[in-house]
């Protein structure tokens, strides 16, 4: 079955960097759009940044562009997200997803904590 595994996150002071890594299995990760989601405290699910099959086109939301990149290694099944100058409003647990099918699947998420 589809499973997706975040690793990365952590606490970080503002201004500080982190990388997450998402690792996946159970279907041809490379056939597929992949995507970071955050949800901060109080808030909803929000797509981050999501990256075509091949890795030749990235989307990013306003608010992390010039600050995040998001990346993917088809032979090690495997998206990345960099987050760098982070704000303390980029609080949130991250999660990744894929589109399997008629599916959208997610990961168990990993919490990043921008706080001084």
């Amino acid at each position: 079955q589809v499973q997706l595994v975040e690793s990365g996150g952590g606490l970080v002071q503002p201004g500080g960097s982190l990388r997450l890594s998402c690792a996946a299995s159970g279907f041809t990760f490379s056939s597929c759009v992949m995507s970071w989601y955050r949800q901060g405290p109080g808030k909803e699910r929000e797509l981050v940044a999501r990256i075509t099959s091949r890795g030749g086109g990235t989307d990013y939301a306003d608010s992390v562009k010039g600050r995040f990149t998001i990346s993917r290694d088809n032979a090690k099944n495997t998206v990345f997200l960099q987050m760098n100058s982070l704000k303390l409003e980029d609080t949130a647990v991250y999660y990744c997803s894929a589109v399997v099918g008629i599916f959208r699947s997610w990961g168990q998420g990993t919490q990043v904590t921008v706080s001084s």
